[in-house]
């Protein structure tokens, strides 16, 4: 499966925004038929990142469905095992919060 890092979709969600408000800004200075068109392409941009940015959602959404999953599965075959780690990170916490 193919993986778009945050960054990259920032950047290509950047880029259309940024396309759409130079058309929109056309379009303001235009006249008729032409800035109809314009405004369209905006339109058009805009609801591209749109889909781009609920994609991205989805597979995030996904993605932390499939590791809730694992973990469930994994606490409930190693009970002991998980409260023992728990307890361990908690009071590293613990240790650190109360040097500060």
């Amino acid at each position: 499966m193919e993986q778009t890092t945050k960054e990259g979709l920032m950047a290509d969600v950047n880029t259309v925004l940024a396309d759409a408000e130079g058309l929109l800004r056309q379009a303001a200075q235009a006249s008729g038929e032409h800035a109809a068109d314009l405004r369209r392409k905006a339109q058009s941009a805009i609801s591209s990142a749109k889909r781009r940015l609920v994609d991205a959602e989805e597979r995030v959404v996904d993605q932390a469905k499939t590791a809730a999953r694992a973990t469930d599965g994994w606490v409930h075959e190693h009970p002991w095992t998980a409260v023992g780690i728990a307890a361990g990170i908690g009071m590293l916490i613990g240790l650190v919060i109360n040097r500060r």
